[in-house]
């Protein structure tokens, strides 16, 4: 079975980590999606950000942070994500649109309201001292 495709943007302030709740689901995710056919990688996660949050992404300072795979949150079938996720500068303030019912700062205490590849980024994030 192919994997979920998704590109996730990770973004810390004042030690917490963003994350957004999609409507008509309970757990938090990393912001981002899926790319569109020939996108790449830049350019699918700025247009995913700008879509969910109404921020800009600085294309000139995406970093690399994690290639994860996880199983993926909602499937029965054991599907798995392949989640490959950035770290960028943004202007504007983060703020839910479109499908996004709601943005909060986690830390490593809230890991449970996460599916497995958010709790992954929390634990990495402690491990590194940047969330608490």
């Amino acid at each position: 079975m192919t994997p979920i495709d998704a590109l996730a943007w990770v973004h810390v302030r004042d030690r917490r980590l963003l994350s957004v709740r999609t409507r008509g689901k309970e757990k938090f995710y990393l912001p981002g999606g899926k790319r569109e056919p020939g996108e790449g990688d830049v350019a699918g996660l700025c247009r995913e950000i700008r879509e969910e949050l109404g921020v800009e992404l600085d294309p000139l300072t995406f970093r690399f942070f994690a290639l994860l795979d996880e199983q993926a949150d909602g499937f029965a079938d054991g599907r798995r994500v392949r989640m490959t996720c950035y770290t960028a500068e943004h202007t504007g303030e983060p703020a839910p649109s479109a499908e996004i019912a709601e943005a909060a700062w986690l830390g490593s205490a809230d890991a449970a309201v996460c599916p497995p590849a958010g709790q992954r980024v929390l634990r990495m994030l402690a491990e590194q001292g940047v969330v608490d």
